[in-house]
């Protein structure tokens, strides 16, 4: 028999270090999302990603309504999600940075296919989505991405952010 239990009523003010520090345990697959379209091309790293469902295949992605690169993913409504491998820290860091567009562009190859969105060459995998829902919550957009296209490497290693630092899928184990 299952025994009901009072709830744990939390401490009752939560604070932005408190839900950072929690959130650094949960370990997530870096990907660099990027787009292009009349709005411009536009890229930025994220760990903010999951799926959402298969039918129809979907995942969303979280975008602060601050980032620079804001206006040009709405407008441009789509985007693909490449999910990095190991070796990428570089560009990881490259496309978290501060620096221009075309900098964060020519230092990788990439090709165009359903959407427009540039697709990471090298990547682990790519989605290559069309927005079909944005959704407000607090300072960020979740933005729900039906998937349109997938390209996937047969093997490979992918990298992971956990307790704010750069690890590998080999390292997990």
């Amino acid at each position: 028999m299952l025994a009901v239990k009072k709830p744990v009523l939390p401490p009752v003010e939560l604070s932005r270090d408190d839900f950072r520090n929690a959130m650094a345990v949960l370990a997530a697959a870096v990907n660099v999302v990027t787009t292009d379209g009349p709005a411009g091309r536009a890229g930025f790293t994220a760990t903010a990603v999951c799926s959402v469902s298969d039918e129809p295949p979907s995942l969303l992605v979280c975008l602060n309504r601050n980032a620079s690169v804001y206006d040009t993913f709405c407008a441009n409504g789509h985007l693909c999600v490449n999910t990095l491998t190991s070796d990428q820290q570089a560009l990881s860091n490259l496309f978290g940075g501060k620096t221009s567009m075309a900098e964060r562009f020519a230092t990788a190859d990439w090709s165009i296919e359903y959407t427009g969105s540039p697709i990471l060459d090298d990547a682990l995998v790519n989605f290559d989505c069309r927005i079909s829902n944005r959704v407000q919550v607090g300072s960020h957009d979740i933005l729900i991405c039906e998937i349109v296209g997938i390209r996937q490497r047969e093997r490979g290693d992918s990298l992971i952010y956990f307790q704010r630092s750069y690890c590998n899928t080999q390292q997990l184990t």
